[in-house]
């Protein structure tokens, strides 16, 4: 039950996730709170960092995690098909007529529309990733103050990362392998 719990998860999820590997997050966190002994919003987080830091699509890496966590080797090879399935059903219809419809407004229309769509659910899974990685949202309830809500040092490497990568124009590669670096050295 579980392997056809975990193809339909992920067919849908790969269906569904319109803007690439990030639009996924959403489905992974529906996922977590639908199955909770599948993993945890926190594991989401080890997902996404591991899946930016390995070669390939992110999408695809963290089907490939979810499944190997919840059903070992033969979970992840099948998390990762059922994920991709649906692109490459879409992509090979979508070649064999495009051709004939891409001057169609409703075809013009439908990908001026998903645009939008794409960036409003990658923005929410950032924002969900962040709220993990850079806030202690226990903070607010124990009355503890604003100073321990946020997460300094790993809100300082954020910043940092993100003004280097803009300023710098460093290989993203760089900046994961000191990210990793300096979370071996401060222990985050």
């Amino acid at each position: 039950m579980t392997f056809l719990q975990l193809l339909y998860e992920f067919f849908k999820t790969g269906l569904f996730s319109i803007g690439g590997g990030l639009a996924t997050l959403p489905f992974l966190y529906e996922m977590s709170a639908k199955h909770p002994d599948w993993f945890t919003t926190a594991d989401i987080a080890d997902m996404i960092a591991i899946s930016e830091s390995t070669p390939g699509a992110i999408g695809i890496n963290m089907s490939t995690y979810a499944g190997y966590k919840v059903a070992g080797i033969p979970g992840g090879v099948l998390a990762s098909f059922a994920l991709a399935l649906p692109s490459v059903i879409i992509i090979l219809i979508i070649a064999r007529f495009l051709a004939r419809f891409r001057q169609s407004k409703l075809v013009e229309g439908a990908f001026y529309g998903l645009r939008p769509a794409s960036i409003a659910m990658i923005s929410a899974a950032g924002l969900n990733v962040a709220k993990i990685a850079l806030v202690n949202l226990d903070a607010l309830t124990s009355g503890a103050g604003l100073g321990a809500f946020f997460i300094w040092k790993a809100l300082i490497l954020a910043v940092l990362i993100f003004i280097g990568l803009r300023k710098l124009k460093w290989s993203p590669i760089l900046f994961i392998g000191l990210s990793a670096l300096v979370g071996i050295v401060f222990k985050f």
